[in-house]
């Protein structure tokens, strides 16, 4: 769920995820809230809503849908990614998952918009080593890989409105 909202100071924010280290292909790196798909969950979007309760707290009533975005597919976990964008017209309070969630990063439009926040890295992954990947530069972290595809659409799609 690639979630905006406004601050206490009407500034937009997107909300990311830092994930807890754990032994996995997916540790410590940035990303949007979600999950895999559970037996209760009838459609990917009720995977989405489930998933952005439990890891940060927001309830599936504050969250207004805005488009489905293009699948991804991540070779690593061999998953097939439906995700979201959703907005919420009031500041949210998070209740993170202590077991799944190391920390909420607000990223402010702005700074997401901006071209100067784009780069090109060199990262070793789990399947390959030093390959070029293009990456966001946001509140000192580094997003790649699955959820920087995600947000490069994300961008795009703003850059048509605004």
């Amino acid at each position: 769920m690639a979630l905006f909202y406004p601050d206490g100071s009407q500034r937009t924010q997107l909300l990311l995820i830092l994930r807890k280290t754990y032994q996995g292909v997916h540790s410590n790196q940035i990303a949007f809230p979600g999950g895999k798909s559970e037996p209760e969950d009838t459609t990917p979007l009720a995977t989405a809503l489930r998933e952005t309760h439990e890891e940060v707290g927001v309830s599936p009533t504050k969250i207004q849908i805005l488009k489905t975005l293009s699948e991804v597919y991540i070779p690593p976990s061999n998953y097939l990614v439906q995700p979201f964008m959703g907005l919420s017209e009031n500041p949210l309070t998070f209740h993170i998952q202590e077991s799944e969630v190391a920390a909420i990063v607000e990223v402010d439009l702005m700074d997401f918009m901006d071209h100067a926040n784009l780069s090109e890295e060199k990262l070793s992954t789990s399947y390959a080593k030093n390959i070029s990947v293009p990456a966001f530069k946001l509140n000192g972290y580094t997003v790649w890989g699955a959820t920087a595809m995600m947000m490069s659409e994300i961008k795009e799609l703003l850059e048509q409105v605004l």
